[in-house]
Parts: structure tokens; sequence; C-alpha cells
């Protein structure tokens, strides 16, 4: 029999899954409407997006490891990976033209920095049990975004490989992930620390800023 934890999961994913209407820009990605300095933007803003993100994921696995370890365990995940994606970041930058000084004298939009800014309050104010089901379902909405750029990188702009591996990252399906969640909203559920109310809450304003995210990057084309 399936324990709630991997239904739970599911029909959160879905209930959440964000209007295709709310990100206008990786469909331009897609068929190569979108300016090359757009690309830049997107690589600068992922410069102050990765790196917070990762620290914020590792200060949840601290809080989690005594009485949630199982979400210990998938926060440590998400900050590792952060930490690769980081190093493949820059091949991105380099082939959208991103050099030093620029990254230096760039200034972030609003818009782009609310839903790392949101993952950091989650990190310090949130049930770890509630940010791994709220983070999951909008986990699932950003690796089809991932996929989906990746492709239109290749065929519509010509980048690489090498360049495009940042978003290969983050496509590519991650079954041990999802184990990890699902064992962390398991052990939440069997202990009655997870708090179905607060992490579709959770979820819906990731969705909501992570929309934010992209309509600030077309806003500004």
């Amino acid at each position: 029999m399936t324990h709630p934890a991997r239904d739970l999961l599911r029909t959160t994913t879905a209930d959440l899954a964000p209007d295709p209407r709310s990100n206008p820009l990786v469909p331009r990605i897609a068929d190569g409407t979108a300016p090359r300095s757009t690309l830049a933007a997107l690589a600068l803003e992922q410069s102050w997006v990765i790196p917070s993100d990762r620290r914020a994921f590792g200060y949840l696995a601290e809080r989690s490891l005594v009485r949630d370890p199982e979400a210990a365990v998938f926060f440590g995940t998400l900050a590792e990976g952060e930490a690769l994606a980081e190093e493949r970041l820059s091949s991105f930058a380099r082939a959208c033209g991103v050099h030093e000084t620029q990254t230096a004298a760039y200034e972030p939009l609003p818009g782009c920095q609310a839903y790392p800014g949101y993952v950091a309050w989650l990190a310090i104010n949130a049930a770890p049990a509630d940010v791994v089901l709220a983070l999951t379902a909008n986990f699932s909405a950003w690796g089809g975004y991932c996929a989906t750029i990746a492709r239109g990188l290749r065929t519509q702009y010509g980048f690489t490989d090498e360049a495009c591996a940042f978003f290969d990252f983050f496509a590519e399906p991650s079954p041990e992930l999802e184990n990890q969640a699902t064992a962390a909203v398991r052990d939440g559920l069997d202990a009655g620390r997870l708090d179905e109310t607060s992490a579709r809450r959770y979820g819906r304003l990731l969705q909501t800023y992570e929309a934010m995210f992209w309509n600030a990057l077309t806003a500004a084309l």
C-alpha cells in the first residue's frame, strides 16, 4: 500500500502547478525571440539566487538534524546540488558574454530576488517537513522550465553542452531526491509535525515568487 506521503506530494504538486501563462520568458527562449541581453540578465540573477539558496538549504539541514533527520538529508542534498549548479552557472554566464566587471556592477531586480528572499524566510521560520512539501511542488515546475530552456539554448542560440549544463542539471529527474522528500514528508506526517495548510501556503507563495522572477526579467527586455 502506498504511504500517504507519496500521495500528498503528488496531489500537492498537481494542485500548485502554475498556469503556463505565468511564465512569459521561457517560451521566448524556446523560440529564440528572447534577446541575448536577457539571457545575460538571467545568468546574473541566478548568480545571486544560487548561493543564497545554498546557504538557506544548509541552514535547514542543520535545523532539522535532531528532530527531523530525514528532512536534514533532503536539505543537505539540495545544498550540495546548489553548489554543483553554481559551478555550472559560470559556463552559461560566459556563453552569454557576461564578464567579471559586469557581474560586480550588476544591480539585481527586486522581482527576481523575492524568491530566494522567501526561501531564506522559510529556512528561519517554517517547519522542516512543511518546507520539504512546498519546495518539492515548486521544483517540478522549475525542472520543466530548465528542460525547455536547455533545448532552446541549443537549437535557437547555438549554445554548447557546457553552456547548457546549468539547466541540464536541474532538468534531470532525481529519484534519490524524490525518495528523500517522501521519507521526510512521511516522518513529518507520522510525527504530527507536518501542517498541510501551511505547506500549501508556502508552496503557493513559492510559485508566485517564481512567476515574479520570470516576469521581472521579461519586463526588463
